[in-house]
């Protein structure tokens, strides 16, 4: 009898495994990294009979690709453990039939047959199959750009990839490198070389690094870059490759310059690969990926897919969406699985990509959507930011870490997260993604009871604070005002700086008046009912208590600066520097 509940099969027992597996059925499965091999573990593991073929067009199976950049960089100085499982392994523990180096190349949904090609030998075969897996993955773009093919131009998606990058650089450990796209796999690799000791330079198209991020919390991330030398040209496109002498290459940029590279990595994104699907005949989907429905299956019964070339619906806005990340895909081989041998069963509930990045001494964690998305979804959202210590501030080693908040107005649903900070944004973003994906709100935040004890947490963790900081704007206890926003800075509004004396001497806002928090009840006089209040401290907290005297002394205009000046000054500089290389190509 089988259990099961929304989230999906709780509990199966099985009084007679013959009645539910009458014939032997042969599985096949094409892709044998995260989620092909999470799917052939778990049929194993489902149905002891089954004949399963894993078939992997290259070298290796079931290996970890998220700690490639680190290999590059000796981070990882083993490179046996990169690998998860060994073809041999893996057929010992599990008798499962791998095939490296074999090329599916084609599939026949009405015989239910696969052609594959063996690449040691030449041989090409079939074989049948009663259901069928496609786990391809995703595959690196390369842009038809005049000079792409040239020596020392990588992409990094596989550990052949790896090894011919590490054994590339090692040519050059004082070298400079270019690397093409600012997002996770990007930031990773300038790191990582950069550890090497060689002189790198980020190239992005768009405004800021790391598109998942709201450009607020992208500047944090941006200025820690620029601290470690790493150098950013962002908002600018390459549009050639030349050979230089020694092997050096030459890069042409949009905006007329030329950077010069010995080595250039291509991290400009990846696409779900879909050719024998397409093929085959089955169904894509809006976002390019390999249409599946609620349990994963595709538009053909027989044939099932996970991974990086699929599509699913968004949690959050219900708009078809892809996801390149690895815990998705091997939850989804799980599911699979379960669905192949006991009948749809369950369900995929989605993701909400939550990803989180090290960059030197940073992390930058997301979960769920981000505020420019919601804006261009057209869905209604506040938007909350605080600061606070990753535990607390009297035992030594605290590091500070930024979330910021995006939810609904009225119900308080949780719909995005963005944490930037030292130790503990690991922990603080898997709460907020567990919020997000079970549909939970702000008040869930306020109540999550953590583990406390001054190394780890505060009384109140940091959860615990954005969700009372959401909770005061939804419930309207406060208004909140951005560092963006453009009414702050007019003539008809109160600018308050409600910082000490030395704070503001040290750098404010605009035409700001400053009246220090602990003076302000004495000083009410000093400002005006008739205008609107832009009132800030460093981080927020104090000006939620300025803006609380305030609306109950009077004043019914009054907005509190959310991130407080500590992440307008980030946003702000980097804004001036984007602006700055605008004109100069402008003027070019």
């Amino acid at each position: 009898m089988i259990q099961v509940t929304q989230g999906g099969v709780v509990a199966a027992s099985f009084c007679n495994t013959k009645s539910l597996i009458q014939l032997i059925m042969q599985y096949i499965i094409i892709g044998a990294v995260a989620g092909g091999a999470s799917t052939a573990a778990r049929l194993r593991r489902m149905d002891e009979h089954a004949s399963v073929i894993l078939f992997e067009k290259g070298d290796y199976v079931s290996y970890a690709n998220c700690g490639l950049p680190y290999y590059i960089g000796d981070v990882i100085t083993d490179r046996n453990k990169l690998f998860v499982q060994t073809a041999t392994a893996f057929k010992n523990r599990f008798a499962i039939d791998v095939r490296v180096r074999t090329e599916v190349t084609s599939i026949d949904p009405v015989a239910q047959t696969v052609t594959a090609t063996n690449l040691f030998t030449g041989e090409v075969y079939t074989e049948r199959y009663d259901k069928l897996v496609l786990s391809p993955g995703a595959e690196p773009i390369r842009p038809p750009l005049p000079g792409i093919n040239l020596k020392g131009i990588f992409t990094l998606r596989n550990v052949a990839d790896t090894d011919v990058i590490k054994s590339y650089v090692q040519h050059f450990p004082k070298g400079k490198a270019v690397v093409i796209g600012a997002g996770f796999i990007g930031l990773e690799m300038a790191e990582n070389l950069a550890h090497l000791g060689m002189e790198v330079t980020v190239v992005e198209m768009s405004n800021q690094v790391m598109a998942p991020l709201d450009y607020p919390m992208a500047a944090l991330v941006q200025q820690h870059l620029r601290s470690k030398g790493i150098r950013l040209i962002l908002n600018t496109a390459v549009t050639g490759f030349y050979e230089e002498p020694l092997d050096r290459l030459s890069l042409s940029l949009n905006i007329g310059d030329a950077l010069e590279a010995d080595v250039v990595i291509l991290s400009i994104g990846v696409r779900p690969d879909v050719l024998l699907a397409k093929a085959a005949g089955l169904q894509l989907g809006a976002a390019g990926g390999i249409w599946v429905n609620k349990h994963l299956q595709t538009s053909n019964p027989h044939i099932y897919a996970v991974g990086d070339a699929i599509e699913f619906d968004n949690p959050i806005t219900g708009k078809s969406m892809s996801s390149f990340l690895a815990g998705p895909a091997n939850k989804q081989g799980r599911i699979c699985a379960n669905n192949i041998v006991l009948g749809n069963a369950q369900v995929y509930e989605g993701a909400i990509n939550t990803a989180i990045v090290k960059i030197f001494d940073l992390t930058a964690g997301v979960a769920g959507m981000a505020v420019k998305h919601l804006k261009a979804a057209g869905i209604e959202h506040l938007v909350s930011t605080t600061y606070n210590g990753s535990h607390a501030g009297y035992y030594p080693g605290a590091n500070m870490m930024t979330i910021q908040l995006a939810f609904a107005p009225g119900t308080g649903r949780l719909l995005g997260a963005q944490v930037v900070g030292g130790d503990g944004v690991d922990k603080r973003l898997d709460l907020l993604a567990s919020v997000i994906k079970k549909g939970g709100t702000i008040y869930d935040l306020t109540e999550i009871e953590h583990a406390y004890a001054p190394p780890f947490s505060s009384a109140k963790d940091p959860v615990n604070i954005a969700g009372y900081a959401a909770e005061n704007i939804l419930l309207h206890r406060v208004q909140p005002w951005y560092w963006d926003s453009p009414e702050a800075e007019s003539g008809n509004s109160f600018l308050l700086d409600v910082r000490t004396p030395t704070e503001f001497a040290s750098g404010s806002i605009g035409h700001a008046v400053n009246v220090p928090l602990d003076e302000l009840r004495s000083r009410l006089t000093e400002l005006p009912k008739d205008a609107p209040i832009y009132l800030f401290c460093q981080i927020g907290l104090r000006g939620y208590m300025a803006a609380r005297i305030l609306l109950q002394s009077g004043f019914e205009r009054v907005y509190n600066l959310s991130g407080g000046y500590r992440l307008w000054l980030a946003s702000t500089i980097e804004k001036e520097q984007l602006l700055a290389h605008n004109n100069l190509q402008f003027a070019d």
